[in-house]
């Protein structure tokens, strides 16, 4: 009996029947159906993801990284559903260490096989949560771990790692030997002052957090790596403000 060669949508690499099949896996999509794929990505990245919201833009780098309320947007409209489990803790209670490693399974929901499973982790030494009581972020240092799972499988699942990175520190690791010396940009202190207004934070702890870490009293003297590194810090403790005011609101909820 003969066999169609393309049937499933399975494209071989040559027509060349006496090439050894086994030794080479088959394109699943032809070339058309992958860009297709990609296409329709982007125009909902385009027509349905905020800026701002979904995904985060830093001048100067030239791929924006995806955050959580994107995360959840691709899960939804790709059809996974998404299960986490802690393969790694650590709860030093004494000296108020706290550090969890998370696994984020994206499963298909049309038939239940898993499409992708990520890795992320969160530890209270980051430089985001230095000026806060390690015993009050426990949780938030756990959600954000779950949150850098989910962002990790995310970009697996969808393959948009192409447009997306999982991190702004992926882009900070780049620019450790660029513009070292010269001072913030007007972008990105413009950038700084957007999210500390989004923050219920004093500006005597901002400037406490630039003295501490940079030895600076105002944000036009810091270097464009320092304010990259900067905005880092607050768009972290931006989501963990976030978090922590969720949780409260839940809170009140219940009484």
């Amino acid at each position: 009996m003969k066999t169609d060669k393309h049937a499933n949508n399975i494209v071989p690499f040559s027509s060349n029947t006496k090439l050894n099949r086994s030794s080479l896996p088959n394109i699943v999509l032809s070339s058309d159906a992958s860009k297709q794929r990609i296409e329709e990505l982007q125009i909902f990245v385009q027509d349905v993801m905020i800026k701002g919201v979904d995904y985060g833009l830093i001048h100067g780098f030239s791929k924006p990284t995806l955050l959580k309320p994107g995360a959840e947007k691709l899960c939804d409209v790709f059809g996974f559903s998404k299960t986490a489990e802690v393969v790694n803790r650590i709860e030093q209670w004494e000296s108020g260490i706290f550090a969890y490693e998370v696994k984020m399974k994206l499963i298909r929901k049309d038939n239940g096989v898993v499409e992708a499973e990520g890795l992320g982790s969160c530890n209270s030494k980051e430089a985001s949560f230095k000026q806060q009581d390690p015993y009050t972020i426990v949780n938030t240092v756990l959600k954000m771990a779950k949150k850098r799972a989910l962002i990790d499988a995310v970009l697996s699942a969808t393959r948009s790692s192409g447009l997306f990175t999982q991190d702004i520190e992926d882009f900070l690791k780049q620019s450790n030997n660029k513009g070292g010396d010269d001072l913030a940009t007007k972008y990105q202190l413009q950038t700084i002052f957007s999210i500390f207004n989004e923050i219920d934070i004093s500006i005597e702890v901002i400037k406490e957090m630039m003295k501490m870490t940079y030895n600076v009293n105002h944000s036009t003297k810091l270097t464009k790596k320092q304010a990259s590194d900067f905005i880092q810090d607050l768009l972290l403790l931006k989501e963990a403000y976030k978090e922590v005011r969720e949780i409260d609101i839940q809170k009140n909820k219940n009484q």
